[in-house]
Order: structure tokens, then sequence, then C-alpha cells
């Protein structure tokens, strides 16, 4: 794999899983999300705008999957953002990176020969 981000040109993740987490990481109670890129989905837990239905597309992501992509909103991205690694990078398989990757035709990353 080259140095590139694989994410860059990629981003079916962004379109395909629900992005859920604990209210507290919004800007309203000191966290850095955006309160108007969530929506509610318990008293608890919001989900970023467009992955609380699906088809499933953050309201961050810019771009063509599987082309280029970028997130309008990576420095305020929530928890399971920052913490989804594509398959391979720091050398682990992310079996939900296939996943994502499949649900929009892309083959799965492959590991560095």
């Amino acid at each position: 794999m080259s140095d590139s981000n694989p994410c860059l040109t990629c981003g079916a993740c962004c379109a395909h899983f629900r992005v859920s987490f604990f209210w507290g990481e919004c800007q309203s109670a000191g966290g850095v999300v955006p309160d108007d890129q969530v929506v509610l989905i318990t008293p608890h837990r919001v989900a970023m705008r467009g992955t609380d239905a699906k088809p499933a597309r953050c309201i961050g992501l810019a771009g063509e999957v599987g082309k280029g992509v970028s997130c309008s909103l990576y420095e305020q991205r929530s928890s399971p953002c920052r913490e989804f690694d594509a398959s391979w990078v720091n050398g682990e398989h992310n079996p939900r990176c296939d996943t994502a990757r499949q649900a929009h035709g892309l083959p799965p990353l492959m590991p560095p020969a």
C-alpha cells in the first residue's frame, strides 16, 4: 500500500454505516461535533445527519464514493469516525471496511506486499 490514505479515494464507510455516538460529543455538551449536524436517536445517543436511514450518506461526506472524497467535518468528527481505520492501516484487517466497500461495488483493500 502506498503512503497515501486509502480513505481519500473511498468514503464507503461514510455512505454505509449509521454513525451514532454519545450526545456528550456535541458542542452544546462541551464536545466538538456541531449540534446541527446530528439527529437524536435515543435520549443519550445521536447520529450524524444522513446516516440515520438507508441509504446512508453522512452530511460531512464530500465527493464521490470510490473516486475522491473528503470530510467537511474532519476536525469536528465524532469518535466512531476517529476510531474507524481502513483495512490494513496500522497492519490490521478491518472487516467492516470490507463490508462498506463491497456495498459500493469496491474491492477489499489488500495488505501491503
